[in-house]
């Protein structure tokens, strides 16, 4: 009977492994509908209503021909932008888990072996438009909810503004204390969400189902050929079902590909579509349905209900893309796109929740500037499509090259299903520009911005770089004069970081040329950032030079925040002797000046100066001890 047992015992510890890896999945996908989909969730507020309103030429007369072919495009766009290319196909380029725009970037660097100018141009230019998007998604979301109440009465219409503000100032003032305690409430108001619209919609189509025919793809396409201007105008307004579609990619490694495709597959994507062609069945009986079709779906009683749920959906929707602004800004840091910034954590059980502050201040005011200058839901409209129709378009080509060189397609292989999907990103492209005079300026004005601040940052930096190398030392070479001529030995350990360890680090010399001292150990510490999420293996390596010198070099993924006193830590695991009661950190504080023959244009300098004296300064950065810091001033020119 033993062996019986054994074997009974084993099966029940498979089946209760696999019934732990299964409730871990459900977990996920559950997970998954509050953050991943809120954005592309709540565009059932607004986008069917852009779209027939566009199609019908901006006011005229609502036709069928225009609804039918409306819902053609909704249906076709949400499969072949989001399902195949998003839900299909990007979500297996991950870079070691992670998703996003700049872990794409980071991956196609990896794939070419080099950082091409090609992959940097195309990583600059999403990631500097999913900030545009970034900021219309709460001023757009939140309005479009609050405006529900203009359907009850008129008389809400001049608290509609004042409300949107308050709600949006709540929104920000709560990113400081962390979201963590709250977010658990994500996915069941975002689940109960999803239900209620798909069963309005359902009833709708129920009382009117000759509106199934849209999933004709010759209805759009026959709109598109056969109204020019208006057809395109109306191709932009479209690709509003699709905002959001980049959060699928951004969160991947917080929930993983399966939960995120099973929930969009099963749940998500069936209630979107529900949604929109039960606004749609409801307008073709009702053609005056469009000033607002979603909120017409409900029975009066069920209004208000409708507008405060829309309210809260609409909120979670911009937390998960304010979050992503965090994480987005964090990787482009670490990936040398911007200066550092101040990062705090607001959880410490959640590495992923983080605040940091002058991005929130920055969106907070950019977002109530978009209120106030748009005023309505159905303005800010053509503002939002080119912002994310471009981080898709940047987010397809990084996805070929990828798909080309990491995964080993061949070229015709990649080609035939990577450019299909290129052309319809394009078209969605050229479509919003024409709407570029009403709202489209807008992300165009925001990307143009980062992308100056983030091409300054890079040039000025790499500029800085020559020129300081130009006059340093080479370390070697400096340890052995040293050693032949030492000067006053200090007792304790001095840590002097640097970029390069091939050279003696500015601090160290100027210790040496102003203090005249050397201390009894001496480490030069330089920090690496890979172009990986997190580096799991390999994060610390030492060489020792001599007695007194040893050079340690610490790495660190895109996704995290560099600790030197935790990484130290390892390193006294693998054999070195460390105090950090007797260690003192050197740093060099850089005074930087413009200088004429810079490289770079003097509004450039100017640019890059600004941007060098408000960067976070390395001590907090790399989480040092500040009673264990000292920093010594130089002077340099860009």
């Amino acid at each position: 009977m033993a062996p019986l047992n054994s074997e009974t015992s084993a099966l029940a510890s498979a089946n209760g492994d696999l019934a732990d890896v299964r409730k871990r999945f459900w977990a996920l996908t559950f997970g998954s509908i509050g953050v991943v989909y809120g954005d592309i969730g709540t565009s059932p507020l607004y986008a069917l209503r852009e779209a027939v309103l566009a199609a019908s030429g901006g006011g005229g007369t609502v036709t069928p021909e225009a609804v039918y072919g409306v819902l053609s495009l909704i249906f076709w766009s949400l499969i072949v932008v989001v399902t195949i290319k998003y839900v299909l196909i990007l979500l297996r380029a991950d870079n070691n888990g992670e998703g996003g725009t700049l872990a794409l970037t980071a991956l196609a660097f990896r794939a070419l072996g080099r950082r091409t100018p090609l992959v940097l141009a195309l990583g600059t230019i999403g990631a500097a438009m999913f900030y545009g998007s970034t900021l219309i998604t709460p001023a757009l979301s939140v309005l479009s909810a609050v405006e529900g109440l203009n359907v009850a009465t008129a008389a809400f219409g001049p608290y509609v503004l004042p409300i949107t503000v308050a709600i949006l100032l709540a929104l920000f003032s709560v990113q400081s204390h962390g979201t963590a305690w709250i977010s658990s409430w994500f996915a069941p108001i975002t689940t109960v969400w999803f239900a209620v619209i798909a069963i309005a919609g359902a009833v709708e189509i129920a009382a009117n189902p000759a509106v199934l025919a849209a999933l004709n793809p010759i209805y759009g396409l026959q709109f598109l050929l056969t109204h020019g201007v208006v057809g395109l105008i109306t191709l932009g307004a479209v690709f509003l079902v699709a905002t959001g579609s980049e959060a699928l990619y951004n969160d991947l490694g917080h929930f993983g590909r399966r939960p995120i495709q099973t929930a969009w597959l099963f749940f998500v994507l069936p209630s979107l579509l529900l949604s929109y062609f039960g606004q749609g069945a409801l307008v073709l009986a009702k053609p005056e349905t469009i000033a607002n079709p979603f909120y017409l779906l409900f029975p009066d009683w069920a209004l208000y209900p409708m507008v405060a749920l829309a309210t809260v959906a609409t909120a979670i929707a911009s937390q998960a893309v304010i979050s992503g602004a965090y994480s987005i800004t964090r990787q482009a840091m670490q990936l040398g796109f911007l200066p550092r910034m101040e990062v705090r954590h607001t959880s410490e059980a959640l590495a992923g929740q983080i605040y940091m502050p002058r991005v929130n201040y920055l969106l907070l005011t950019g977002v109530l500037l978009l209120v106030f200058m748009f005023r309505s839901s159905g303005e800010l409209a053509a503002a939002y499509v080119l912002a994310v129709a471009t981080t898709a378009l940047a987010a397809g080509l990084l996805g070929f090259i990828v798909i080309w060189k990491a995964w080993k397609w061949r070229l015709w292989t990649t080609a035939l299903v990577m450019i299909p999907l290129t052309i319809a990103d394009s078209s969605f492209v050229v479509a919003s520009l024409l709407q570029l005079f009403k709202g489209a300026w807008l992300p165009v004005l925001v990307g143009a911005l980062l992308i100056l601040i983030m091409v300054t940052w890079r040039r000025g930096t790499r500029l800085l770089a020559t020129k300081t190398r130009r006059v340093e030392v080479p370390f070697e070479p400096l340890v052995k004069s040293l050693e032949q001529r030492p000067p006053y030995i200090a007792p304790g350990t001095a840590v002097f970081l640097t970029s390069d360890p091939e050279f003696a680090p500015t601090a160290l010399l100027h210790n040496l040329k102003h203090n005249k001292v050397l201390h009894d150990h001496n480490v030069i510490l330089t920090i690496v950032n890979e172009d990986i999420p997190r580096v799991v293996k390999d994060r610390v390596e030492m060489e020792p030079i001599s007695e007194r010198f040893m050079r340690l070099i610490l790495h660190f993924g895109f996704m995290e925040r560099p600790n030197v006193p935790k990484a130290l830590a390892l390193a006294r695991k693998q054999g070195w002797h460390f105090d950090i009661m007797t260690t003192s950190f050197f740093l060099s504080r850089r005074s930087v000046r413009p200088d004429p023959r810079s490289g770079m244009p003097p509004w450039q300098d100017r640019l890059y100066i600004f941007l060098a004296h408000n960067a976070d300064d390395a001590s907090s950065y790399f989480q040092l001890p500040t009673d264990r810091v000292v920093e010594i001033g130089t002077q340099v020119t860009v």
